[in-house]
């Protein structure tokens, strides 16, 4: 299997053929999926806040919400399923957490300043990349382009009360006709925050610095070699939800492109990517205080990739053939240190050095029926490898799995059908799915892994079946001049859904854990949401904008799955005319009566929150300054979500700041 992905890497790297004048491409397949458009480093105040988190950015769409458990890097969850049922790429490429207790999705490696916007698919719509159950998000880079020589430069600062984060960032790009560059960076500098009431959440500060540079030439008329890096670390991270903090967490994402569009009514675009990222991730509990025991887990992912897209159109049909692989090297390992200083240290593998290896071949078909309607077609296969490197960790799972071998082997597969419709401002569609997925390394391999929300250690399963999900998708809309609506939903049929179960007989490692429960699979479960959408001009400068979400997950005996979004609701009145914007919006969900004891769950109860904010744009000559201040909580609620780690309650009255001079 490695030959067949190194070879495929070669052949893709060395192939070449004669091409016309380098553009953009204009074949883009019409996915239905939604698009959260990023503060890059041109920021506008027209953004709500144009320096928040990328996490912040996400929350804006229905499909997205996300697990807290600090101030910093939440999980996102799509379609309410969390990261291992998800798929995020940052520009097509894999990436893997180092974190066992999932305190570093690939969200918290990247910043608004060297992103664009953030492409949200639903269900099998977002396969284009590898398997995924809930969807996908691909965050995708600025997009730099060739021009007339010319320097730009940017300067970012900002500042936040809840939690006297203080944000500062600079950039500055450069292009000609034949060369370009960009390079940025971003610090961010928080300390506790405080809930409403002006209570203070201890061990929820962060330090983080993200520097992110990408580079392009055109080697002839239509080719062009691309290169792009990111470096990310974090110190000093609380997450007041866990007994444990995180002393260091380091990323360094880096790839190599080659794009063209060649000179053919057939082929239309050919673009290759190789790429390499590595994560050090370090969890600590020294400045806890009363620590039973003090632990030190530290975790390393390390991946190397490719992925080659091929566009055509042929008549009616826009072809996509996406060939991609990764191979991924992930281990964690966990030390105890006894207070007694003769006693011997406690050692343990958590990830027991896993390989994954992959090899996926994607293929699309956008066929346009007539000028109104198209349909999707999409289908995908990936051979699948996990491999124990350890002996240690092989022993050690073998305890409970004796006949357990090394080596898994998987077949994974993808099918999707959607029909769009569009004439006159009426949308609709409706769509079918199915999908698999493999069991994740913790899932299959982890060692004792505390799960603080539930309050149970979990061992692996490597004898796990994959995951798979029949899927039905809808939409209708109306699209108008001065108004708009969307109403969208989803239904999955998931199989052999995989849960931990108690395990009685067992001693758990953690001191106050409930027990020990291992991953297991229930024969189902099922999950639908909804979602509407509406926009309304009311008069040039005015608009109002809402959104309603509810979600309801069940197992096959009609028990509740953990977060499933209570009915939701974001409302926003916004003014915007020449350079100056405004806004107020509320938000908010009901009580969470439908919550899943079984997981660690708890009923929340309801609340509101209102924010509002003031942008204007300041021409200084040659420059601009645009600057947006505003509140968040304004009535300073005291409340707790359902997507809360441990009920820990969210930020109170926020005054903020966000500055940007470009010139």
């Amino acid at each position: 299997m490695k030959r067949i992905l190194l070879m495929t890497i070669f052949l893709f790297l060395f192939t070449n053929s004669f091409a016309q004048q380098y553009s953009s491409d204009s074949t883009k397949s019409q996915h239905i999926q939604e698009v959260i458009v990023i503060g890059t480093s041109k920021i506008s105040s027209k953004e709500n806040k144009p320096l928040g988190s990328i996490d912040e950015y996400l929350q804006k769409s229905a499909k997205v919400d996300m697990i807290k458990r600090g101030a910093y890097a939440w999980e996102p969850l799509i379609n309410g399923m969390p990261t291992e049922r998800t798929l995020i790429t940052i520009d097509g490429m894999r990436i893997f957490g180092a974190c066992t207790d999932k305190m570093d999705p690939i969200t918290s490696y990247i910043e608004v300043s060297n992103l664009m916007e953030a492409s949200i698919s639903s269900g099998q719509e977002g396969s284009c990349h590898g398997n995924t159950i809930g969807g996908s998000i691909d965050l995708k880079r600025n997009k730099m382009m060739f021009g007339q020589k010319k320097w730009n430069f940017n300067v970012n600062s900002g500042y936040e009360t809840v939690n006297q984060q203080k944000i500062f960032g600079a950039g500055t790009s450069f292009k000609k006709e034949k060369f370009y560059t960009d390079v940025n960076f971003m610090t961010r500098d928080a300390e506790n925050y405080k809930a409403g009431g002006n209570i203070e959440i201890p061990y929820s500060q962060f330090r983080k610095i993200n520097i992110s540079g990408i580079s392009g030439v055109k080697l002839g008329e239509n080719k062009l070699l691309e290169a792009s890096v990111i470096y990310d670390k974090a110190n000093d991270v609380g997450y007041p939800a866990l007994p444990m903090d995180v002393s260091v967490a380091e990323a360094l994402i880096a790839s190599l492109k080659f794009q063209m569009l060649p000179e053919s009514d057939f082929l239309k675009s050919w673009e290759t990517k190789v790429y390499f990222n590595t994560i050090m991730h370090r969890m600590d509990d020294t400045k806890r205080p009363n620590v039973a025991i003090h632990m030190d887990m530290p975790g390393w992912s390390k991946t190397f990739g490719y992925y080659s897209h091929l566009k055509s159109v042929i008549n009616q049909h826009h072809f996509l053939l996406n060939i991609n692989g990764f191979y991924n090297k992930s281990s964690a390992e966990m030390t105890m240190y006894p207070a007694d200083k003769s006693e011997k240290l406690m050692f343990m593998l958590t990830w027991p050095d896993v390989r994954t290896l992959a090899q996926s071949f994607y293929l699309e078909d956008q066929i346009s029926l007539n000028q109104n309607s198209s349909v999707r077609l999409s289908a995908s296969v990936t051979m699948h490898q996990n491999k124990v490197e350890s002996e240690f960790g092989l022993n050690s799972l073998q305890i409970f799995y004796p006949e357990m071998n090394a080596e898994k082997n998987r077949i994974l597969k993808s099918f999707a059908a959607n029909y769009q419709f569009d004439k006159n401002g009426f949308q609709a569609g409706f769509g079918l799915g199915y999908g698999d997925r493999a069991p994740s390394v913790s899932e299959g391999y982890g060692f004792y892994l505390f799960n603080s929300f539930e309050k149970y250690d979990y061992i692996g399963n490597p004898y796990l079946k994959n995951e798979s999900s029949l899927e039905a998708n809808a939409f209708i809309g109306l699209k108008k001049e001065k108004y708009n609506a969307k109403i969208s939903s989803s239904y999955f049929h998931i199989s052999d859904y995989i849960v931990g179960k108690i395990i009685p007989h067992l001693v758990p490692m953690t001191i106050g854990a409930n027990g020990v429960k291992t991953y297991t699979a229930l024969d189902y479960a099922t999950l639908f949401n909804v979602s509407l959408s509406t926009e309304l001009r009311i008069v040039e400068p005015l608009k109002w904008t809402t959104q309603f979400v509810y979600t309801c997950g069940k197992d096959n005996e009609q028990g509740n799955l953990p977060f499933m979004s209570p009915f939701s609701y974001q409302t926003a009145l916004r003014y915007e005319r020449n350079k100056f914007s405004s806004e107020i919006s509320v938000f908010g969900n009901t009580k969470y009566r439908d919550f899943a004891p079984q997981y660690g769950e708890s009923e929340t109860p309801d609340y509101a929150v209102v924010n509002a904010n003031l942008g204007y744009s300041f021409p200084l000559g040659d420059a601009k300054m645009h600057a947006k201040i505003g509140v968040e909580n304004i009535f300073d609620r005291y409340y707790t979500t359902y997507s809360d780690w441990n009920n820990i309650p969210q930020p109170g009255r926020n005054l903020f700041i966000n500055l940007n001079f470009s010139w």
